[in-house]
């Protein structure tokens, strides 16, 4: 070994990199067509399916009790008055109340949550006691608190608490379908479909394709396996009894010391005896029951939402919520926590397909005798070209039902964008957690918003 040129020492590089890289980009394929073959099982013997309702049904379907509405909001000016607006208008129950959380040190965003409001009772802006940003958790539990006043004040009981960030757009017959599975479990959760940007084709319509797949598919998957639907933070409702008893002996329902709380408190609600269920319906006009938004645009706003993503999820969970529940449980939670790993094995495998060009060229020049052939390797190397085709054909399939082939289309080269933001967020949440060992307080890392699906609607011209 000590003989070697600086050229073999570079191809016996390659080599081990291939070995690697192939092993665990393996691992990850088998684990994706595991959940692949699961879903198309469900789908054959009709476990799964996509309910069929009538949108017109539902609309005049009245509300069985008092639904609260929970936005927290820090820096939101630019998009919290559509959202507050249109759901005022899309869920005209007067069972309804609407909690906006901001802060003393924000004016804006509640003054243009008030604009949002025009004067309707039913909606309350909290100003927190301190000033932001503190968590998102903590803005919730504050909202919670300012519920439970609402509550003792008015002399009711709300039915249902439902979680909104402040640039979402609410389906208008989701209130409504919450109401009427609420008799069937505690927390519920219906899809969320990006809204595809025509200003960010890659890096905001990027989105649409993981979200369309998750949940259209792993999200079925999970509760078909009686594994714990988490909480998207957006477009979900708890039973108000289940609340209740999260909140008990301390600050509110939601962790604060947790940067995804919202993904903690489905885990956490069944965990406690409660029944989790993920709802996807469809109208008669063919659109999703769904909750509406858009995602960040550019790569420095994605990396660091996916960054407190995997530091929420896969760091923090670890640590926080361990491995409990039955095979499928540990299942999702390990798929849950793959993110500093698939991090790590993407990078390796990008900076593999430099050293392969590298390598392959000095072979041209002679620099480095002929290919030897490894069959492991090339095994490794065929199976992992098969799975990429797969994986392919099931994003262009999933993200083509619910935006068109044209998006399905570019679902498939999206890929590289979506690995080259989770790298860079993988490397970003390691060295978060790794202060946060250190001592360091988590702090909300939140994504700024300057986008509302209203916007694009209101800039299109009438047909």
């Amino acid at each position: 070994m000590g003989h070697l040129s600086p050229f073999e020492w570079l191809a016996l590089a390659e080599h081990e990199l291939l070995l690697f890289a192939g092993a665990f980009f393996l691992l990850g394929a088998i684990d994706e067509f595991a959940v692949d073959l699961t879903w198309i099982w469900l789908r054959l013997t009709g476990r799964v399916r996509t309910r069929a309702i009538s949108r017109a049904a539902l609309a005049a379907r009245p509300l069985s009790g008092r639904a609260a509405v929970l936005i927290p909001a820090w820096q939101e000016a630019e998009v919290i008055e559509f959202t507050v607006a249109h759901a005022l208008a899309a869920w005209p129950h007067r069972e309804l109340r609407i909690f906006v959380g901001c802060y003393a040190n924000d004016p804006d965003t509640a003054d243009a949550a008030r604009r949002g409001a025009a004067g309707d009772p039913r909606v309350h802006v909290i100003v927190h006691d301190h000033n932001g940003p503190t968590t998102k958790a903590d803005c919730l539990n504050n909202l919670y608190a300012a519920l439970e006043r609402d509550e003792l004040r008015c002399g009711y009981h709300a039915r249902m608490v439902v979680l909104h960030d402040a640039e979402d757009m609410v389906d208008p017959v989701a209130l409504a379908l919450f109401d009427q599975a609420l008799d069937d479990a505690e927390f519920l959760q219906v899809p969320v479909l990006p809204e595809v940007q025509a200003t960010s084709r890659w890096v905001g319509s990027h989105y649409c394709d993981e979200f369309a797949e998750d949940h259209g598919k792993t999200m079925l998957v999970r509760q078909a396996l009686a594994a714990a639907v988490p909480s998207a933070g957006v477009g979900c409702a708890i039973a108000r009894p289940v609340l209740r008893v999260m909140a008990a002996g301390g600050d509110g329902p939601f962790s604060v010391e947790s940067l995804t709380e919202d993904y903690e408190l489905g885990l956490r609600i069944k965990a406690a005896g409660g029944r989790t269920r993920f709802l996807r319906a469809r109208g008669e006009d063919g659109r999703l029951v769904a909750t509406r938004a858009c995602f960040p645009g550019t790569v420095r706003q994605a990396v660091r939402q996916k960054a407190r993503w995997i530091h929420g999820i896969a760091l923090q969970g670890w640590d926080r919520l361990g491995w409990q529940g039955g095979i499928g449980e540990r299942w999702m939670r390990l798929r849950d926590r793959r993110g500093p790993l698939t991090a790590l094995v993407l990078f390796t495998g990008y900076v593999l397909l430099i050293l392969v060009v590298i390598v392959w060229t000095f072979g041209l020049l002679g620099l480095l005798p002929a290919w030897r052939s490894d069959p492991l390797l090339e095994a490794l190397l065929v199976a992992n070209m098969l799975s990429l085709v797969w994986r392919l054909g099931m994003r262009f399939g999933f993200t083509a039902q619910e935006y068109g082939w044209r998006e399905g289309v570019r679902a498939m080269p999206r890929v590289v964008v979506s690995n080259y933001i989770a790298i860079l967020a993988g490397r970003r949440a390691m060295f978060a957690y790794a202060r946060t060992l250190l001592g360091a307080k988590p702090e909300w890392d939140k994504t700024h918003h300057d986008a509302h699906p209203l916007m694009a609607l209101q800039q299109t011209p009438p047909r």
